[in-house]
C-alpha cells in the first residue's frame, strides 16, 4: 500500500501544479473578450489533455477544471462550448471516476437540453452534449439511478429534436440509459412514450429504425401498460417502405414475445405483429420473422410443458388432410394462436374492411397465417370467419380477395363439411347470395377432401341448381364464381358426381343461358366434358342424351309463364343447340312445348326467339331434330300447330318479325333434307297458301326467304304437284319479278326455274293458255335495265322452252322488234332452233 500511496501523492502534486499553472487561463475564462477566452481554452487543453498524463492526475485536474468547463457550456462564443464539450468528453472518457463529474454534470446537461425551450441554438452542438450524456451513461451504467428524473427530462426534449442525428443519438442513449438503470428506469419510462412516437414517422428510415429500437427498450425495461399506445404505430411501420424499418419492427416485436415480462397478457397483441412478417416481400425479413415466432413457440412450450403432456405424446403426426407445399408450425406456436385466436380475430375481421389498401391486404394475409396455426380449432369461430370473408371476398383489390380465398381453402381443409356447410348454405337460403358468398363456397369446397364431401354432394347440387342461387344474377362475376362452385365438386367428387349429374348440368346449363362472354362458355364445355368423362360417356352431347327427358320436363314445368326475357326460355335455347344428337330422342316433350310457347297469343319477342332457335336446328336436323329419323312422323303437327299459325299476319314490326322467322324455319326445314317426296306432297296444300302469302310481306328478308321455299318446296315436289296448284303460284312468282329489292327478283327467277321443272305432260296438255301468260310476262324482263335481272329471266326461259318450244318461238318473235335490245332473244332463238322439234 505504501507503493501506491506514494504514486497518488505524485499524482496530486502533479495535479496541483498544473492546476496552479493553468490558474491565469481560469481567469481569463471570465474576460468579455471572445479571443481571449478561446485561447484560455486552449491553452487549458494543451497544458492538461495534451499531456501525457496518469489517469490519477487528470482526475485531479477534472475535479478541479469541472464547474469552468461546465460555465463554459453557457458562453457566447459557439467555438468556446464545442470546446469545453469536447474537454468533458475527453476527461470522462480519460478519468478513473467520472460518476464523480455526475452531481455538475447532469444538472448542466439538464440545463443546455432538458428546458421546454432549445437552449443550445447549435445542433451539432447539442449532438455532441448528447455524446456526452452517453458516454456517461455507458461509463457510470448504475450510478446515474440518482439521475433518472434528469436523464429522462433531457430525453423527452431531444428525442423530438429538429435535428435528425441528434434524435438518433437520444434513441442510442435512451437504449443504453434502459439497461443501465432497469430497476429505477421503468418509474420513469412512460413519459418516453410519447416522444417516440411523436418521432416514429420520420422522414429519415435511419431515425425511424433507431426510434424502434428505443421504443423496444423502453417498453421491455419499463411499463408494459404503455404497448396500447405503441402497437398502433408499429402495425403502421410494418407498411413503412424501408425494409430496414420493417425488420426492426420485426425484431423488437420478437423480442418482446420472448422477452417481455408480461409477455402473456399481450400474447394477442403481439402475435398478429410478428406473423405480419410472414408475408413481407424480403425474404431475410420473412425467415427473421419465422425464427422468432419458432423460438417464442419453443419457449412457451417449455414453460407450459404439463399443460401439453398429452399432446406432445400423442398427436405428433399432421392430419392427414394438410394444405400441399406447407410446412406445419411447432405445437407451442399453434396453441399459442389458438389460445388467442378469440381475442384476435375480431380484430383482424374489422381490419380486414379498413379503407386502407394496405391494411386490408396484412389483415387478409394475417388471416390466413392464423388459420393455418389454428388448424381445426376454427371451428368454434366459424360464424365470425366466414362473415369475415364474405366481406373480405368482395373486396375491390385482387390481393385482399387471394389471400382471403386461401383463407376459406384452409377452413375447407381443416373444419368438418358438416359445419361449413350448414352455416354456409343456411346464409345462402336466408338472404341473396352474392358472388362473393360463392366464392367463398368455392374455395372451401376446393379445400376439402372428397371422401369428406360425398355425403353433401346432394345436398350442395340442390342448392346451387335451385333458381334462386342460379339465376340470381346475370353479372359475369356471379356466373363465373357459380361455374367454381360446380368445378370444385367436379374435382373433389370424381366419380361420385354421377349421383348430381343432373343438378350440376342443370346449373352449366343456367349458366351458359345468362352470359354472352364466351370465355366463360368454353369453361361450362370444359366443365360439361370433365361432367360426361367422369360418367364414361363420350362427350356433352352424351350427358344431355342422359339426362333430356328430365331436363325437358324441368323445362316444360313453367313453359306457360315464359316470355321473351324468361331465363328459362334461355336455358331451353342451350338445351335445344347443346344437346346435338340427343334432341331427336325427346321430340315427344320438344314439340308439345314449342306447341304452347309458339301459340300466336304468346309473347310475339319469345315467339322470335324460339324459331330462331327452331330454325338452327333444321339447317342441321340430321344431326339434331332428325338424329333418330323420327322427325317425319311428327312433321303434321309440326307444320299445322307451330310453323304455320307463326305465318298468319298480325299488326307490328314484332309480329312480322315472327313471320319471317317462321318462314325461315321452313326455308331450313326444306334444305335440311330432312322431307320426303311424299310428305311434301302430303303437306303442301296446307304449306303453299301460307307461303305465298308471305311474297307480300313488307319485308324484304320474308319475300326473299318465301321465293325460296316456294322453290324448294317445287324441287321436292317434282312433276307430281297438280296443274291448279302449280297456276296458283306462278302469278305470285311473277309479281316479285317487279320487287323493288333485286335480291328477291333474282330468287323469284330462280323459284320459277323450278316451276318449269314441274311442269310436265299433262301440265302442258291442260294449261296452255296459262304458259302463253307466263312467257309474255318473263318476256319483258329480257329487256329489263338489270342484266343481272335479264340473265336470270334467260336461264328460265331456257328452262321453260321444254314446256312448249313453239309457242315461246312465237312469242318472242312477237316482242323482239320492241326491246332496247334483241341480244337476249336472239340468243333465245338459236337455243330453240338446237333443241330437237319433238319436244315442242
Amino acid at each position: 500500500t505504501e507503493p501506491a500511496t506514494a504514486m497518488a501523492s505524485a499524482e496530486e502534486l502533479v495535479a496541483a501544479g498544473l492546476s496552479h499553472a493553468v490558474a491565469r487561463q481560469l481567469n481569463c475564462l471570465t474576460e468579455d473578450n471572445k479571443n481571449t477566452r478561446k485561447r484560455a481554452l486552449d491553452a487549458i487543453r494543451k497544458e492538461t489533455l495534451g499531456r501525457d498524463l496518469s489517469s490519477g492526475a487528470l482526475q485531479g485536474l477534472f475535479d478541479h477544471l469541472l464547474k469552468p468547463l461546465l460555465r463554459c457550456l453557457s458562453d457566447p462564443m459557439e467555438k468556446c462550448r464545442e470546446t469545453s464539450i469536447q474537454m468533458l468528453g475527453d476527461f470522462i472518457r480519460r478519468v478513473p471516476r467520472p460518476e464523480d463529474s455526475l452531481p455538475y454534470l447532469v444538472p448542466a446537461l439538464t440545463q443546455r437540453l432538458g428546458g421546454p425551450e432549445i437552449v443550445e441554438p447549435a445542433e451539432e452542438l447539442r449532438l455532441a452534449l448528447l455524446g456526452v450524456l452517453g458516454l456517461a451513461v455507458e461509463l457510470c451504467g448504475g450510478r446515474l439511478a440518482a439521475y433518472v428524473e434528469d436523464v429522462v427530462k433531457i430525453l423527452q426534449r431531444t428525442l423530438v429534436d429538429p435535428f435528425p442525428d441528434a434524435k438518433k443519438e437520444s434513441c442510442r442513449c435512451t437504449v443504453s440509459f434502459a439497461r443501465a438503470v432497469p430497476e429505477h428506469f421503468h418509474m420513469q419510462a412512460e413519459s418516453l412514450v410519447k416522444p417516440l412516437m411523436q418521432t416514429i414517422s420520420h422522414q429519415h428510415s435511419r431515425v425511424r429504425v433507431a426510434v424502434i429500437e428505443a421504443t423496444g427498450a423502453v417498453i421491455q425495461f419499463g411499463n408494459a401498460k404503455s404497448l396500447d399506445d405503441v402497437l398502433s404505430h408499429f402495425a403502421q411501420r410494418l407498411f413503412d417502405n424501408s425494409p430496414q424499418v420493417r425488420q426492426a419492427v420485426t425484431t423488437v416485436v420478437g423480442s418482446w414475445l420472448l422477452n417481455l415480462r408480461d409477455r402473456y397478457s399481450y400474447f394477442h397483441k403481439l402475435i398478429p405483429l410478428l406473423l405480419s412478417s410472414f408475408s413481407d416481400e424480403i425474404l431475410d425479413i420473412r425467415l427473421l420473422a419465422a425464427d422468432y415466432w419458432k423460438k417464442a413457440g419453443c419457449q412457451w412450450q417449455q414453460e407450459n410443458e404439463d399443460d401439453l403432456k398429452d399432446k406432445l405424446d400423442f398427436l405428433t403426426s399432421p392430419p392427414s388432410l394438410y394444405p400441399a407445399g406447407a410446412e406445419r408450425p411447432e405445437l407451442g406456436c399453434r396453441e399459442l394462436v389458438f389460445r388467442n385466436l378469440s381475442k384476435m380475430l375480431p380484430a383482424v375481421s374489422r381490419e380486414i374492411t379498413d379503407w386502407v389498401v394496405g391494411t386490408r391486404v396484412k389483415s387478409a394475409q394475417l388471416l390466413a397465417v392464423l388459420l393455418l396455426h389454428a388448424e381445426d380449432h376454427a371451428t368454434q369461430h366459424m360464424e365470425l370467419l366466414l362473415s369475415t370473408l364474405y366481406r373480405a371476398c368482395a373486396d375491390e383489390e385482387r390481393e385482399v380477395v387471394s389471400n382471403s380465398l386461401k383463407s376459406a381453402e384452409l377452413i375447407g381443409t381443416f373444419v368438418s363439411p358438416e359445419v361449413f356447410l350448414k352455416l354456409i348454405l343456411g346464409r345462402l337460403q336466408k338472404s341473396s347470395c352474392s358472388p362473393a358468398h360463392l366464392m367463398v363456397l368455392g374455395a372451401v369446397l376446393r379445400g376439402s377432401s372428397g371422401p369428406a364431401l360425398v355425403p353433401h354432394l346432394g345436398k350442395i347440387a340442390h342448392m346451387l341448381s335451385h333458381p334462386d342461387i342460379g339465376q340470381e344474377s346475370e353479372k359475369l362475376e356471379y356466373l363465373e364464381q357459380l361455374l367454381c362452385c360446380v368445378q370444385a365438386l367436379l374435382s373433389q367428387g370424381g366419380k361420385d358426381c354421377r349421383e348430381i349429374s343432373l343438378q350440376l348440368l342443370k346449373v352449366l346449363v343456367t349458366i351458359q343461358s345468362l352470359s354472352s362472354d364466351q370465355q366463360l362458355h368454353d369453361k361450362v364445355l370444359e366443365a360439361m366434358g370433365l361432367l360426361s368423362v367422369l360418367q364414361d360417356l363420350g362427350g356433352p352431347s352424351e350427358l344431355f342424351g342422359r339426362h333430356m327427358a328430365e331436363l325437358m320436363e324441368w323445362l316444360a314445368a313453367s313453359q306457360d309463364s315464359w316470355t321473351g326475357y324468361s331465363v328459362e326460355r334461355l336455358q331451353f335455347e342451350v338445351v335445344a343447340i347443346q344437346s346435338g344428337p340427343a334432341i331427336g330422342g325427346a321430340l315427344h316433350q320438344l314439340l308439345p312445348l314449342l306447341k304452347t310457347c309458339l301459340q300466336p297469343s304468346r309473347d310475339a319477342e319469345m315467339r322470335l326467339k324460339l324459331l330462331t332457335v327452331l330454325s338452327k336446328l333444321l339447317l342441321n336436323a340430321s344431326a339434331t331434330v332428325d338424329s333418330r329419323g323420327e322427325f317425319a312422323h311428327y312433321l303434321q303437327p309440326f307444320l299445322q300447330d307451330i310453323l304455320l299459325p307463326n305465318l298468319v299476319w298480325q299488326a307490328g314490326r314484332t309480329s312480322a318479325a315472327v313471320r319471317t322467322a317462321a318462314v325461315s324455319c321452313l326455308w331450313a326445314l326444306l334444305c335440311g333434307g330432312t322431307l320426303s317426296q311424299e310428305q311434301m306432297l302430303s303437306v303442301h296444300g296446307d304449306l303453299l297458301p301460307h307461303v305465298i302469302a308471305t311474297l307480300d310481306e313488307d319485308s324484304k328478308t320474308t319475300r326473299h326467304t318465301g321465293c325460296r321455299v316456294v322453290a324448294a318446296t317445287l324441287r321436292i315436289c317434282g312433276t307430281r304437284l297438280h296443274p291448279d296448284a302449280l297456276n296458283t303460284v306462278y302469278p305470285e312468282l311473277l309479281k316479285r319479278l317487279d320487287d323493288a329489292c333485286d335480291e328477291v327478283r333474282l330468287s323469284a327467277a330462280q323459284a320459277l326455274s323450278a316451276w318449269f321443272r314441274c311442269a310436265g305432260d299433262e301440265y302442258r296438255a291442260q294449261c296452255g293458255s296459262h304458259l302463253e301468260f307466263l312467257f309474255r310476262g318473263l318476256l319483258v324482263y329480257l329487256d329489263d335495265p338489270d342484266s343481272s335481272v335479264q340473265g336470270a329471266v334467260f336461264e328460265v326461259l331456257k328452262e321453260g322452252s321444254a314446256a312448249s318450244l313453239s309457242l315461246l318461238q312465237q312469242e318472242i318473235e312477237a316482242v323482239k322488234e320492241k326491246h332496247r335490245s334483241p341480244v337476249y332473244c336472239d340468243q333465245l332463238l338459236r337455243h330453240i332452233s338446237a333443241l330437237p322439234r319433238d319436244t315442242a
